[in-house]
Formats: structure tokens, sequence, C-alpha cells
């Protein structure tokens, strides 16, 4: 049996029953990152076989740990944290799983983006994940345009270091919509900071941002959305 196992987002306490289970009962946990891993795995005292699941060795450790499964041994799939598959790898494994047959389940868990969706105060409605922005300038503004036009929620993934040019490159396209940078889910430090473009790119060039983040981009209002239909009628 595959079993995919989503994994605390930050806070390690946050992890089901049912996932620590799984990892106990694992003959091989195949994890994005073996040392990080470990220290969830040492937190809830479990000693398991660690193999490394990467975006750089993927293709090729896919196929043993296929070969794992249909031997009948029970694989956990794990990323750094959150769901697999998610802006995470993976996808090769399940494929392969469905594709042959072999028994293969996913488990409910921490999401980042579900977490910044509800906590953005946007409403729980329909959204757009995008996954991370392109780092290259003309494929985010391009990204940052699509969503503009979109009349849902959008979620991106960002790094620290690219926010501000990010919200940089959004103040045109978004104008006075309201985004929320969702930072550090579910830590210490964890913030929500809703605000326009703008004025997000005013705090954070003062206070340079650390952590993981979010960015949710608010749905259009029905006005917005008749403004935008408006130049072509």
């Amino acid at each position: 049996m595959l079993t995919v196992v989503p994994t605390p987002i930050g806070n390690l306490a946050d992890i089901t029953l049912r996932a620590l289970e799984v990892l106990r009962g694992a003959d091989i946990i195949a994890a994005e990152d073996t040392t990080h891993t470990q220290r969830l795995l040492s937190r809830h005292e479990i000693r398991r076989p660690l193999v490394s699941y990467h975006e750089h060795n993927e293709e090729r450790r896919a196929p043993e740990l296929l070969e794992a499964v249909a031997s009948g041994k029970n694989v956990a799939l794990v990323s750094d944290a959150g769901m697999p598959l998610i802006s995470d790898p993976g996808y090769r494994l399940v494929h392969s799983c469905r594709e042959r047959g072999l028994p293969c389940t996913v488990l409910p868990g921490p999401s980042a983006v579900i977490t910044a969706v509800a906590g953005s105060g946007f409403g729980g409605g329909a959204f757009y994940f995008g996954g991370f922005l392109p780092v290259k300038s003309g494929g985010r503004g391009s990204a940052l345009r699509e969503a503009a036009v979109r009349p849902e929620m959008g979620v991106f993934f960002e790094s620290p270091h690219r926010l501000c040019k990010t919200l940089s490159a959004a103040v045109p396209v978004t104008a006075e919509r309201r985004w929320c940078v969702a930072r550090e889910l579910s830590k210490q430090f964890e913030e929500y900071r809703q605000g326009t473009a703008a004025e997000l790119l005013a705090h954070y060039t003062e206070h340079p941002p650390k952590g993981e983040i979010c960015l949710v981009l608010a749905p259009l209002t029905r006005r917005e959305e008749r403004e935008q239909l408006r130049p072509g009628l």
C-alpha cells in the first residue's frame, strides 16, 4: 500500500492520529528531505526506514518505491510540510500506482492553501490555486494579470525575498483589490495582513518578511465584475 501522508505546515503537533499510525507501520517512509522529516518522527518517537524522494531523484526513485508497493510493503510518502503533490513531488508514484492498479490512498490533513483561504477573511467560496509564482518578472506579471481578471480568489505561494517584487508587480494590475499575506502559518509568529498591493508593499518594504508565505487575492466584487465586462459591451 502507498499512503500519501500530509505533515504539519509548522506546528509539529498538527498531525492526525491516523497519520501517526501509518508512519509507525510503514516499511519505508519516502521523504522530500530526510533530515527535516526525521525531526517530526523523533518528536513522535517513530523509528522507521527513511529514503529521500524529491524533485531531483523522483524519476529514478519512483520505480523502486513502486516495486516495494507491488511486493506488499507499506510505503508512506511525505513532503516537507502539508500535502504531498501540492507543489511538491509525488506525481509519478501516485500515477504509476493508479496505472498498475496498486493500492494507494491519501490521508486528509494540513494544507497551507486551505489554511490561508480560511484565514484570509475573504470568504469560503471558489478559489484558484496557482502554486509558486514564476521567478522571472515576465512570467510573474502574466500570472498576476490572469489572476486579476478571474472572479474567484487567487492563492499563490511566494518566497519572502521575492514578496516585494511580486507586490510591486501587482500594484498596477490589481489596483484597489485587496490581498492577504498569510505568513508563518501555525507557527509562533503567524501573521495575516490584509491590504491593497500598494499598502502591503509599503509595509513589507519597511519590515522585510521571513518564513513561508501564501498570497491570497480577494474575489472580485459584483461591481468590479461589471466594470470588467463594460468595455466589451
